[in-house]
């Protein structure tokens, strides 16, 4: 099951990109085009700039998401049976077991997967570039494309180390962010 969940990541980024592309959100051949068939109204989500970013988003999302599973699996994994069954014997509930035990349990791991979702989504550019190339009419555009498109086909190299510097220092505050609740947690623990 752990296989199955973890392929989405191990496809390469352009394939996923262009599956997507041709076989989920196509008009013509895709998922899409099979819905509009059966009496569903839904236009192509790439071709508008105000859903465009949403779409090439939830792309990223199903390819990131398969990581963070077996993650948060091989986190739980190291919390005691021991501790689980004695809640249990205590009369928690689902929930209860989720929020006393299972989530402190994996507090390091969820911290720092959540860092790095956040720094990873600042630098998201090939499944952008791949799938709308930032249109339409710049509609999915992030900071890497516009630092790629400035760079590369407007030659302003100036505005693109520009977002290229911006993107890194929203890194260096997630980054400080992480440390932070690092050194809260262990000033806590002891």
């Amino acid at each position: 099951m752990q296989s199955i969940i973890f392929l989405p990541r191990i496809i390469a980024v352009a394939v996923t990109g262009r599956i997507f592309q041709g076989m989920i959100f196509s008009p013509a051949t895709g998922i899409v085009a099979w819905l509009n068939e059966r009496g569903f109204s839904i236009s192509d989500p790439l071709a508008d700039p105000d859903r465009s970013l949403y779409a090439v988003a939830a792309v990223d999302i199903w390819h990131w998401w398969g990581f963070l599973a077996v993650v948060f699996l091989s986190a739980m994994r190291q919390i005691s049976v021991d501790q689980i069954e004695a809640a249990r014997l205590d009369g928690a509930g689902f929930l209860a077991l989720f929020r006393y035990v299972l989530i402190p349990g994996i507090r390091p791991t969820l911290t720092l997967m959540l860092i790095l979702t956040v720094i990873w989504s600042f630098q998201v550019f090939e499944f952008i570039f791949i799938v709308t190339r930032g249109g339409p009419a710049y509609g999915s555009e992030v900071l890497a494309t516009f630092a790629y498109r400035h760079a590369f086909f407007e030659g302003d190299v100036g505005q693109a180390a520009a977002a290229a510097c911006v993107m890194s220092l929203f890194g260096l505050c997630a980054t400080g962010v992480y440390l932070w609740l690092q050194i809260t947690d262990d000033a806590q623990s002891t």
